[in-house]
Parts: C-alpha cells; structure tokens; sequence
C-alpha cells in the first residue's frame, strides 16, 4: 500500500489593524519610548503599569456607556469563569482603578504617574490608526490646581519636541462641570432638533444621550450644521470660565501658542473643565497626536472619594509618523563593537567562549553560526558598522593569537587571546567621545 503525503503550507497574515514592528525600524520606538522616560524622570513622574485586560464594567462606569469606545469599539469576551472581560481601550480608567484599589491615596497627597503601554479598538484601520496600538500617558492625581494642567501640556510639548515634532498646533477648550453640561445639552439638542433629518446616522443616534459628540463628528454635514450651534463657553459657570480664563494666560506665559476650538469636547464621559488635544496636519482627517484633560469625577465614578485628577494619551505610532514626515532622524541603536570571525569548527568553539568573556564584561558582540567564509562573515560585520572584527582560524589557534582588524581604520595587529578584553576595553576608554561605544 501507497501513502501519499500532501504537504500544506497555510499562510498566516497579522490580523487586520496591527503591526509588526521588525528589527529594522524598532531604534525609533526605542528612541521615543527613552525620551518619554527620560521627561518624565525630569518632572519627577513614576511608572505604573495595569493589567492588559480588566472587568468590563470598570469601562462601562469610567469611560461612558454612550461613547464610541464602550459601545462600538471594545474587544470584550466571558472569560472561563463567566466573567465579563476587556482588553485595555484606554489608560486613564485603569490607572485609576489602580490607584484605588491599592490605596496610594494614603501614601500621598498627590501622584504623578505615567505608563506606556498597548491599547485595544475595534475601529476602522487607517492612517496611524490600529486596533492594536501604543499609548503613553501621563496623569496627576490628588490636585485641582491650574497649575497641573498647564504642567501636563509642557510635558507633552517637551516629549514631542525632543521627538522632532515643533510643528504641532495646541486645541483648548473647557467643558465645566456636569450640571453646566447638562443645561447645555438641552440647549443644543434643542438646536440640533431642527436638523436632525439631515444628521449623519451616528449622530442621530447620539442626539438624545450624548449630543456633545456631535461637535466632534468628522461627517461633512454634521460640521456644516455646528458650525453656527450655541458654544459651551457660554454655558459654563463663572468658577469654570474664570478657571479657563486663567489656563490660557498660564500658557501664554509660557510660550505656548494655542487656538480655542469649541468642537474639543473629547469622547469620554469622564472629562471635566479643561480639555486639550495636540494635532498634526501631517496626518490627515485623524489628526491628533495625542490629548487629554481634567477627570475630577472618575475616582467617584469608580466608587472612591471624589479626587480631582487630570491627564492626556498619546499615541506612538502617530508620533513616529509625524516625527519621520518632519525628516526626524532617530538615533540608531549602537551596533556591536566586535565581531568575532571564526573559521572551523574548534576556532568557533574559541570565539564563542571569548565573545561570552566580552559580553560579561559589558563589551557588546556578536559573530555567525552558520560556517560562512571569512569573507561573507567580514561583509556581514561591515554592514552592521562594528568597531572591530577578531578573526580566528587554525594557525591563530595554534598561537593563542587572534587578528584584531580596526574597521575604522584599518589597520590591525596580533592579540593574544588572554589579552583581548582588557586591549577592547583600554580602547574604548581612548574613544569614549565616538559616537559608537561599548
């Protein structure tokens, strides 16, 4: 009897709306995710980090029933337990949570905490826009001070700035507090209902529990048709125009160009008072690169006391984009600084054992395991732009001596292999400037 056998190859794809960020463009996300550190150790920020996925209902409560994200947009599933269960939309309400949960109200007054980490939409896939995507945030809780917000705003410009991003425009607006919101809302759906056969069908649908929303369609009518609507501006209360009032002149004393936009009113619920987003026209009809505002009422939302907070996200993705639009050149992660050539089986059993010396001794390096010839092995270590090649071969066995090659210049020399890491690291101390380094 015969077998045949069928060989099937099937083709896996990534899912639509992710990415793979491959060896050749991951500097630039390590650039950016260093410099996000790097700021926010300077204005005294501490890293907190939450579950991927949390309880439903910490969304539902948090963010807003009514908004895209809970209603259209969140991968939600029962867990094995019958748990209702979703992976992280946003980072604010799981940052709160957090801070509840584990009580760090009673450490201090006041946190400033940041996080980098990935986020989950079902939503239409376009321009640096993902279902699976990268967010940084920053939040201050414990305080109503103006003073956070403004210092909210520097930290973002400063991260996009030292991101080669300058060429950014600051949106502001004040939503005031709940019970201002709700008698605007009677005022522009009053406004709205003369209108409202002409509406998009998304804002049909929110024209009766989140008319807000509507400023912020992208719908070519529904601009049309908020274009002369009532602002909020002049529906607030005088504590919060007076508040909104003092945030601007904070930032014009700041250097920071702003344009007040009455259609920032951000998509969710738990935004109070001041709102801010940072946008790019680099990215098209999505232009944010990231946002934020106040959420005095969150931590009541979540069942804590009431703590006034405030806090923005930014995308990675759109941050990069913008930043290689601009012509940013991202610093390069260092390469190697040798490569050990070694030619026969026991020349590599040789370099092998000196490449793990080196590499605990902090000297980065690297060398092929797939027997190429010497000459493809020195192609390769010229292309990853190493300082040094050690080549190793029978008659360098022999002598306990390896060639030592200067890519930089060169010239080379006989080192024995005893000696070679105190040889790299004297050198590298004389180069300490070069912008390649151990």
């Amino acid at each position: 009897m015969k077998f045949i056998f069928v060989l099937i190859y099937m083709k896996f794809r990534r899912p639509k709306g992710t990415k793979d960020i491959l060896p050749a463009d991951i500097y630039k996300w390590h650039f950016v995710e260093n410099t996000i550190g790097e700021v926010m150790q300077i204005y005294d920020y501490s890293e907190i980090r939450t579950p991927t996925f949390e309880f439903t209902e910490l969304f539902i409560r948090g963010v807003g029933k009514e908004t895209d994200i809970v209603g259209k947009e969140m991968y939600t599933f029962t867990d094995k337990s019958g748990e209702s269960v979703t992976l992280r939309p946003e980072g604010t309400a799981p940052v709160m949570r957090a801070y509840l949960e584990n009580s760090l109200y009673n450490e201090k007054s006041l946190h400033r905490l940041y996080y980098i980490a990935n986020m989950f939409r079902y939503e239409k896939p376009q321009s640096g826009r993902y279902r699976e995507h990268t967010q940084f945030g920053a939040e201050i809780i414990g305080s109503e001070s103006i003073y956070t917000d403004v210092e909210l705003i520097l930290l973002a410009r400063d991260i996009y700035q030292r991101c080669g991003i300058d060429n950014f425009k600051l949106k502001i607006n004040s939503i005031g507090k709940a019970e201002d919101r709700k008698r605007y809302c009677a005022v522009l759906k009053e406004y709205l209902g003369k209108y409202v056969n002409d509406l998009s069908e998304d804002s049909k649908r929110r024209i009766e529990k989140n008319p807000m929303r509507i400023l912020d369609s992208k719908d070519p009518g529904d601009i049309k048709i908020t274009q002369e609507c009532p602002k909020i501006l002049d529906y607030i209360s005088d504590e919060s125009r007076n508040r909104f009032e003092s945030l601007c002149a904070m930032l014009r004393e700041n250097n920071i160009d702003h344009d007040i936009d009455f259609r920032l009113v951000r998509g969710l619920d738990y935004y109070t008072d001041t709102t801010f987003e940072f946008v790019s026209d680099l990215l098209g009809a999505q232009n944010a690169i990231g946002g934020g505002g106040r959420y005095d009422l969150l931590a009541e939302q979540l069942g804590g006391k009431t703590t006034p907070s405030v806090g923005f996200a930014s995308g990675l993705e759109r941050l990069i984009s913008v930043a290689e639009k601009n012509g940013f050149k991202f610093s390069a992660n260092k390469p190697p600084f040798i490569y050990l050539v070694a030619l026969g089986d026991e020349a590599v059993n040789k370099a092998f054992l000196l490449m793990q010396d080196l590499r605990n001794s902090q000297i980065s390096s690297t060398m092929d395991f797939n027997g190429k010839s010497m000459k493809s092995q020195l192609r390769h270590a010229n292309k990853l732009n190493v300082n040094y090649v050690f080549i190793i071969g029978d008659e360098e066995l022999s002598k306990e001596r390896g060639i030592l090659k200067n890519m930089n210049d060169s010239t080379q020399c006989e080192i024995e292999f005893a000696k070679l890491k105190d040889h790299l690291l004297s050198e590298n101390k004389k180069s300490k400037s070069s912008s390649q380094g151990i």
